[in-house]
């Protein structure tokens, strides 16, 4: 099965929720377990945060955009947007780096991003944004998989 949708919305954190829940129930004919879905609205929810928050300082003007392919079980996605950009991607992507202390980030977004893709991929330049690439292969349908 092959399919592939995008979706932009105005960069504001309740929007966060609709890329979630859009993206899920994209992924929703690939039949995930509970764990698959949690491990990628989680991917999905730490890159659209990063891109209002980071990218955009939370203006409520700029769009993301997601754009997301299924082929067979694998899900190929795009989160971008044209904000501020990172300086230093690595440093960004270290454990606990975070340039909004003040607002209680974490900095393990990128981490969390990581651990839960099979890949992932960021390229930014300053003044332009931010583009984040995740794959993620779903567990064939069996009846075991259906009992997690």
């Amino acid at each position: 099965m092959k399919n592939e949708m995008t979706l932009s919305f105005v960069a504001i954190e309740e929007n966060e929720a609709l890329a979630r829940m859009a993206m899920t129930c994209f992924i929703t004919p690939l039949d995930p377990t509970i764990e698959e879905i949690s491990e990628f609205k989680t991917i999905v929810s730490e890159a659209v945060t990063n891109a209002i928050i980071h990218g955009y300082e939370c203006d409520g003007k700029s769009q993301v955009t997601l754009h997301a392919v299924i082929d067979d079980n694998k899900v190929s996605m795009t989160i971008s947007d044209e904000g501020a950009g990172i300086f230093d991607i690595e440093q960004a992507m270290e454990p606990m780096f975070t340039t909004r202390p003040f607002m209680e980030r974490s900095g393990m977004g990128f981490t969390i991003m990581e651990s839960f893709s099979d890949r992932l991929s960021v390229e930014s330049v300053i003044g332009r944004g931010t583009v984040v690439k995740f794959e993620k292969t779903f567990s064939p349908v069996t009846e075991t998989s259906r009992m997690r």
